[in-house]
């Protein structure tokens, strides 16, 4: 049987859990740019900590293919890659599709108003200026219909397949399909849930789906030209 970890070996884990979800969340803010090479020390003094944890995280980081480390060069976040971004969607629309027809044999009242209030904190947003909290609750609506799902693995794949959209590549670049289309959709999406009409939500879903991903690649492409012009 281990030994259980010592106090100073909890601390550094303590540490570099906080130095990961700051990274994360200076991603999620578009405070990372895709491409990026990260500064140690830069990133210690902004998070108030050593550079020890920063690396550690990271690691954490590299490991979930946000970032990317370069011998001798240090560690980059990921550069634009527009045909992953396009497989991720293909997934995404696939993974969330599947788990339609479990949702609707399984929602109940109780369910319903879950995803109402998941609905309700997305409308609330979109009419908010910040970008980041929007995200967060578009993410939201769509885990909180997989996890009516009962499917947990899925509903992981699906949390990881935001991480990289939402991280990876940046906020300001997804965020570009209209907030109304996305309230629409959404609400549309809700409404056929609470019927119990499978096709339709089928089709709003896949839809919605598509729309946001044609959007991203457009504005994707548009800011890869851009740097190519630029020498970038």
């Amino acid at each position: 049987m281990s030994p259980p970890p010592s106090p100073s070996a909890d601390a550094a884990m303590g540490h570099t859990r906080k130095a990961y979800l700051g990274i994360r969340n200076m991603m999620l803010h578009n405070e990372l740019a895709p491409g990026q090479k990260i500064a140690y020390r830069d990133l210690a003094e902004r998070l108030g900590m050593s550079q020890t944890p920063i690396i550690q995280a990271l690691k954490w980081l590299e490991f979930q293919q946000l970032v990317r480390h370069e011998a001798n060069r240090g560690y980059f976040t990921a550069p634009i890659d527009l045909q992953e971004v396009a497989e991720i969607y293909e997934v995404r629309e696939t993974l969330e599709l599947s788990l339609l027809p479990t949702v609707i044999q399984r929602i109940d009242k109780k369910g319903l108003q879950t995803l109402r209030s998941a609905l309700d904190a997305h409308l609330k947003a979109s009419r908010e200026i910040y970008l980041a909290e929007r995200l967060k609750r578009d993410m939201a609506f769509h885990l909180t219909l997989a996890e009516l799902s009962g499917n947990n693995v899925r509903g992981k794949i699906l949390r990881d397949l935001f991480d990289l959209l939402y991280l990876k590549y940046s906020g300001n670049v997804l965020f570009s399909t209209s907030m109304e289309s996305a309230d629409a959709d959404h609400q549309a999406l809700f409404d056929s849930i609470a019927q119990g009409d499978l096709k339709t939500a089928r089709r709003i879903l896949s839809r919605h789906i598509r729309r946001v991903r044609d959007h991203v690649l457009k504005g994707l492409r548009q800011i890869t030209n851009a740097r190519n012009q630029a020498g970038i």
